[in-house]
């Protein structure tokens, strides 16, 4: 069965067959391709693309060496379309770019698919499964599965990937996946209708940005391994910039999914445990602060009834805070939204 245009199997206990609807077919899948100074790579990675994906959007982001320009002279594939930003806005508005070009011309399943042929498109089949059989909403590649291959990828990659990996899963809430900056993703339709734009990273910091808002509107994610491909291209992504940038947006994006997640959008024990917890913390850790000054300025000791009073409540205000981060862990998206999702005609 072709994976993405074949027929549905019909159950051995059903005689009749009914018609198929359109929510039983098939989805249209289409391949997204950021292209800035790939100029070199990309029509190979264009020609890789199997012939079951409907369209490819190779999207020029401002490149200097004009990879837009290059491609529509010379590729042939009528499932090319280029699209081209006026100024450069980083990987991530490149992709959305391509993603809503690609959903508004009624692709039901988008793909990212990098230009430096790093992806490994062969496992395309594999990213895809998940989503097709609907199980999950967003599927993203993970290099760590095979540790043979795993021995390809550069040390300061992959050093720089576990210690991400952590931070991620803290801020995203999705603790089950690993390679956050893993860019061969996938997803379908009724998730991406969710997000909210404004709110995910236009750069280097996209693939996280996008699992914060991910676990906001509640869709479900799945790792599934894929090897990369490592050969002499040159990344873009600055490791001190990394270093730099990213702990305070790791830290701006964990307090908005909490904003989002545990109190605009649904109040539970978490939401209580979080608030209550940090309030008890800070408040206790504080008087403990304070009345350690004064002890030290007066030189005067203080009594084991204020040290429990500061200590009681800042100990337990922690227990809390790590009683919500434990309901956090166990309670991920339960249903995929593909499985709410209905299409409806404009």
């Amino acid at each position: 069965m072709d994976f993405l245009f074949g027929g549905v199997r019909s159950s051995v206990a059903t005689f009749v067959i009914q018609p198929p609807t359109p929510r039983l077919m098939e989805p249209l899948v289409a391949i997204v391709i950021p292209a800035y100074k790939v100029r070199d790579t990309v029509l190979a990675v264009i020609e890789s693309v199997p012939a079951s994906v409907a369209r490819i959007y190779v999207v020029d982001d401002a490149c200097p060496q004009e990879s837009g320009k290059w491609v529509e002279a010379q590729c042939r594939d009528a499932r090319v379309v280029v699209l081209t930003m006026e100024k450069n806005g980083g990987v991530g508005a490149a992709t959305l770019r391509g993603f809503n070009q690609a959903f508004a011309d009624g692709a039901e399943i988008a793909v990212k698919l990098d230009g430096d042929g790093q992806m490994r498109v062969e496992y395309l089949p594999d990213l895809l499964a998940p989503i097709l059989a609907g199980r999950v909403d967003f599927a993203k590649g993970n290099r760590f599965f095979d540790l043979k291959r795993l021995r390809q990828m550069p040390v300061a990659r992959l050093v720089g990937n576990i210690g991400l990996s952590l931070l991620v899963k803290f801020t995203s809430g999705h603790w089950h996946i690993a390679d956050p900056t893993n860019g061969f993703i996938a997803i379908h339709r009724a998730a991406y209708v969710q997000l909210s734009e404004e709110l995910i990273a236009k750069r280097f910091f996209f693939e996280t940005s996008l699992l914060v808002n991910l676990n906001i509107v509640r869709a479900t994610v799945l790792d599934v391994p894929v090897p990369a491909r490592y050969g002499d291209e040159v990344s873009n992504l600055s490791v001190m910039r990394s270093l730099l940038g990213f702990p305070p947006r790791l830290l701006r994006h964990f307090f908005r999914r909490l904003l989002f997640r545990y109190c605009l959008l649904d109040i539970n024990a978490a939401s209580v445990f979080f608030a209550l917890g940090t309030l008890l913390f800070f408040g206790g850790a504080s008087f403990a602060i304070y009345r350690w000054h004064l002890g030290a300025v007066s030189g005067v000791p203080q009594t084991s009834g204020t040290v429990a009073l500061a200590l009681t409540p800042t100990i337990l205000g922690a227990q809390m805070i790590l009683q919500a981060i434990l309901i956090d862990i166990i309670t991920p998206p339960a249903h995929p939204l593909q499985s709410l999702y209905r299409p409806h005609k404009k």
